[in-house]
């Protein structure tokens, strides 16, 4: 993205989420989403092509696995590079902790939007950093994350403008500050070049913020595991999304991972 502004595709996405029916809880606060959502999104016309339906699919997806941790007692939710996400609202739950980790300019104009709205962000701890170039781990800790307590990592619409070892540093960087078994849900780009992805490609390069990463599932399995993190079993067509979940790896699974092959000399 552009040194000093907010982010565009993440704009984009809110436009887009607006025309989706989300997961329902039994818990949170649907209107305070909308309210930053419709706030984001203003001006904002988005396109019904097969980018809004993957959209539509990562959504749900995301959506569930939130609920779905907890509704299982986890009480710890981090958002890698947040954007406009508005989850800690709607799915707000009494004794759960949110934390955002975003870009410092696309974070600063969320804030200004929660400040002028009057939403209660006073469970979300709101974490500036650059992954290019910002460690995580300690910022997390500082602000309070507990892992020795459950926690879900969340890792949507980011990794295709990453490079593989950003990804991997990020990632590992999670792992380091939670326990075994602790969830990761991830997106990737994934698939052969095709005259649609060429067009996304060209479209948010324009915007400042170049796709960076296209991984098959082999190579973001091995990527997940040298971070840390094992994929779990996945459907056709999630696979196919690049719509993963992954568990922290035990101790014993560490040990038992094989060394990576040596790099050949240039």
């Amino acid at each position: 993205m552009r040194e000093g502004t907010a982010s565009h595709t993440a704009r984009s996405v809110a436009a887009h989420r607006l025309e989706y029916a989300r997961v329902e809880a039994a818990y949170g606060d649907p209107a305070a989403d909308d309210a930053l959502t419709s706030d984001v999104a203003d001006g904002l016309t988005p396109a019904h092509n097969r980018m809004h339906e993957y959209l539509k699919a990562r959504t749900a997806f995301f959506d569930r696995v939130v609920v779905t941790a907890l509704d299982r007692g986890v009480s710890q939710v981090v958002i890698g590079g947040a954007g406009y996400d508005g989850r800690a609202f709607r799915y707000a739950k009494q004794g759960v902790r949110w934390f955002e980790v975003d870009h410092p300019a696309t974070q600063a104009d969320k804030l200004e939007r929660i400040a002028r709205l009057g939403l209660d962000a006073a469970h979300i701890a709101f974490i500036a950093a650059d992954f290019t170039a910002d460690p995580v781990a300690v910022p997390l800790r500082e602000a309070g994350l507990d892992q020795a307590r459950p926690a879900v990592f969340i890792f949507e619409g980011v990794a295709v403008y990453l490079e593989r070892p950003v990804i991997e540093r990020i990632l590992a960087e999670f792992r380091a500050v939670t326990a075994p078994g602790a969830a990761l849900a991830i997106s990737v780009s994934t698939g052969a070049p095709s005259p649609t992805r060429a067009a996304f490609q060209r479209r948010v390069a324009e915007l400042g913020e170049p796709a960076r990463s296209v991984l098959t599932p082999a190579e973001t399995s091995a990527l997940l595991s040298a971070a840390g993190w094992e994929v779990r079993p996945a459907s056709d067509r999630q696979e196919s999304a690049g719509l993963l979940l992954a568990r922290a790896t035990t101790p014993d699974q560490e040990q038992a991972r094989p060394a990576p092959a040596p790099r050949r000399a240039p």
